[in-house]
């Protein structure tokens, strides 16, 4: 299997798996995913609310001069009175009205006398079932459910029991709605909760109320259609199946102009601030714990959360949640489109890369979000791609690792440490599985080793030939080049492969000469030390040859060359007996360098032309050239082969 398509795999089973995440929904990145949802908020900051709302609040103010909470409800019939009177179309006391006190009726006289006052119940979801014989509650539920058999499918929120205001109350009242609030697991309230079911009946909320009566429809106007939207008059507000509605908030609290009770009882407040508007009166003082978390503050009042959903059902201000198949095919495409660019990519540019990813996937959320009022997931989206250049990055990781440990075992022996970073660095420099190239190889012999190891001791046959065979290892490694194999005393070096290289005729050559000369410098040393020196002969040439790993897979491979020319570099060596010479190269290797030579730009040498020989195992005969090292101020000069006839060879 290619390299790049593992990862291309790996890429997109990371993609299915979090496109299955998105389809089951679990627990840790639907969290994230809400926490990005009020991130939008924050990034959003404030905006104008619906200007025809207004909140009077029970502030800490209004409890310094008017007296600790709950006041008497005489307090609470002239506010009524007041709002009534400064022209409040709607008003809707966010207060319990449970229990019985001595100025009840003043307070029923003024409800009644507004004839508009909306008062809330309370639903309880435990205990024991308690149904209540009160048509006051029964006359302010869904008047019609459509669809009603999906609520068998995706029942609605029950409740158990319900707490109503004193009947003094509820029967002025111009409708009666439930204030329960409904926040997500983490406590944030981000929903809205339109209806639910009590004792065989679809209940609205008290928004759902005010709202209405505010548009002058009648509750014949008000439907449900279950487990998708909610009909008042000819407007129509989506719903999930349980009848939820996103709550679109319009900024933190105190986003809606707060007005303090006090200043009503002082008449500081001008008329057209209620005049033919929505008055919402609740706490807003700390104390009365009143306070909600939401998506864009820590402590809502409760009475703002009511504005701020009456006023986004007022501007048809919905947020859509994107259906199930737009966010898996956002995961999808993302996902793959995102593999396919990583997986030639470096870890940094795929870092780069996913990042700019992110970034483009969140900046689509934000203005789906606030410009079209559609949420679409970014969790699943953007943690896919984070997993995706992760786990590719450390599967990459860890083949590369192996590759280098492959490579460094491999050709460490070989080549220089600098060399062996090269192809860890760059794979594609070292084909292991073979290849053509042409290269120049490198043969050098001691000559008469095998008379000289009769006359010596193994020990000082192993010494002295581990000192030859160390230093002109050390010379080949200066000179870039391949270390191929020692067989016996013979040394066999290549340039060109496993790196590539332009000039590996001109290293081959200099390298030789500067073999030829550390070994004359061996040979004075030894003659010092009173021990028999060596003297070797050196053969290059240069031609195309088949490189790579040879052997017997699994058990013994090598990196090495193969072919004709490498043949001919053999027997090109073995020809500086004959000649008695110690360098000889061929005229292909000459070729190669001839230029440089003939410019003074290789060195200070004489190249002689020998003659032409026919080799075994060749037809065609090869002119061969002996070379030396000339003094430096010596010019370099090159004596050709004189025609004639070829000189065969039969021997090494």
């Amino acid at each position: 299997m290619k390299k790049p398509l593992i990862p291309i795999i790996i890429g997109i089973c990371i993609t299915l798996l979090f496109g299955s995440f998105r389809i089951i929904k679990i627990l840790p990145l639907e969290r994230i995913e809400t926490l990005f949802y009020d991130i939008r908020y924050h990034l959003h900051g404030r905006t104008l609310p619906p200007p025809n709302i207004a909140i009077v609040g029970i502030d800490d103010r209004s409890l310094e001069k008017i007296g600790r909470w709950p006041w008497d409800r005489t307090k609470l019939a002239f506010l009524v009175d007041s709002l009534k009177g400064m022209g409040a179309k709607v008003i809707m006391l966010d207060i319990i009205l449970s229990e019985p006190s001595k100025s009840d009726k003043v307070l029923a006289r003024s409800i009644q006398k507004a004839g508009n006052v909306m008062l809330p119940v309370v639903f309880d979801f435990k205990g024991e079932f308690k149904k209540i014989q009160d048509d006051i509650l029964f006359d302010n539920a869904f008047p019609m459910v459509r669809k009603a058999d999906y609520l068998k499918i995706f029942p609605p929120i029950s409740a158990k029991s319900v707490l109503m205001p004193l009947k003094e109350f509820s029967r002025h009242a111009k409708a009666l709605g439930y204030i329960n609030m409904f926040p997500d697991n983490d406590g944030v309230l981000r929903r809205e909760v339109l209806a639910l079911e009590y004792s065989g009946e679809m209940y609205p909320s008290i928004t759902l109320h005010v709202l209405r009566h505010y548009l002058d429809l009648p509750v014949e106007s008000m439907i449900l259609n279950a487990t998708d939207s909610i009909q008042l008059g000819n407007n129509v507000i989506p719903t999930d199946f349980w009848s939820r509605m996103l709550i679109h908030y319009y900024g933190p609290d105190r986003t809606f102009p707060y007005i303090s009770v006090v200043d009503i009882f002082e008449r500081k407040v001008k008329r057209e601030e209620i005049k033919d508007k929505i008055v919402l009166v609740g706490a807003t003082a700390v104390g009365i714990y009143d306070l909600r978390v939401t998506p864009t503050s820590p402590a809502m009042p409760g009475i703002e959360k009511h504005a701020t959903v009456i006023g986004s059902m007022l501007r048809q201000d919905f947020i859509t949640q994107a259906p199930n198949y737009v966010n898996i095919l956002m995961v999808l495409i993302a996902g793959i489109l995102f593999t396919l660019l990583i997986v030639r990519m470096k870890a940094v540019f795929g870092a780069i890369l996913a990042a700019i990813f992110i970034v483009v996937i969140f900046i689509t959320g934000y203005y789906l979000f606030f410009w079209h009022k559609l949420w679409i997931d970014l969790s699943y989206s953007g943690n896919n791609i984070i997993a995706i250049y992760f786990v590719i990055t450390a599967y990459r990781y860890a083949t590369e690792e192996r590759y280098a440990k492959r490579i460094r075992g491999m050709f460490s022996s070989y080549v220089t440490e600098r060399v062996v970073n090269e192809l860890i660095k760059n794979p594609n420099l070292a084909r292991l599985g073979g290849e053509r190239r042409e290269i120049t190889v490198l043969f050098s012999d001691v000559r008469g080793f095998t008379t000289f190891s009769e006359k010596h001791s193994p020990e000082d046959v192993v010494a002295i030939l581990n000192e030859y065979l160390g230093e002109m290892t050390n010379i080949i490694f200066q000179w870039d080049g391949t270390l191929d194999k020692f067989v016996g005393d013979e040394i066999v070096a290549f340039w060109g492969a496993p790196v590539p290289q332009k000039d590996h005729a001109e290293l081959a050559l200099k390298c030789a000469l500067h073999m030829k000369q550390r070994l004359t410098e061996l040979q004075e040393k030894w003659q010092k030390e009173g021990r028999t020196p060596l003297y070797a002969g050196f053969g290059l040439n240069t031609g195309d040859v088949i490189v790579g790993n040879i052997g017997a897979e699994g058990k013994k491979m090598d990196y090495t060359v193969i072919g004709d020319n490498v043949n001919l570099g053999a027997r090109v060596e073995g020809l500086t007996r004959k000649y008695e010479t110690d360098i000889i190269i061929t005229e292909s290797t000459l070729n190669k360098v001839k230029d440089l030579i003939l410019k003074g730009i290789f060195g200070h040498v004489k190249v002689k032309g020998l003659e032409r020989v026919v080799v075994k195992g060749k037809k065609e005969p090869v002119a061969i050239y002996e070379i030396t090292s000339l003094s430096a101020g010596d010019k370099s000069t090159i004596i050709e082969v004189e025609e004639g006839e070829a000189r065969h060879f039969e021997e090494k």
